[in-house]
């Protein structure tokens, strides 16, 4: 079974960054999305696709993964990066830099 382990972004409709602390373990498709004759809705057969575990570290999702046999890929940690600006460098004149 295949797995990924990822640390999610923040959401870009919220603007704190409460649960984007916590690793997820994700089960990969097994098997093509296909839609529903009936409705029209997007079913898959395999019901793992629903499931998504949390875990405090990257540590402890990469052991539960290894304790249960799985093929799993770990995603990179996204780091925010914070350029330290004033307010007032919103309205400061620069003149233009011409094409080096």
């Amino acid at each position: 079974m295949k797995a990924k382990i990822f640390k999610p972004a923040k959401n870009a409709m919220q603007s704190g960054r409460g649960h984007a602390t916590q690793w997820l373990l994700e089960y990969e498709l097994e098997t093509a999305r296909r839609p529903e004759p009936l409705m029209g809705w997007t079913s898959s057969r395999d019901t793992l696709n629903q499931v998504r575990l949390k875990f405090e570290s990257k540590e402890a999702a990469v052991a539960f993964a290894e304790s249960r046999g799985f093929d799993f890929t770990i995603g990179e940690d996204h780091t925010r990066i914070v350029k330290p600006r004033s307010y007032l460098d919103n309205f400061k004149y620069r003149p233009f830099e011409e094409e080096k």
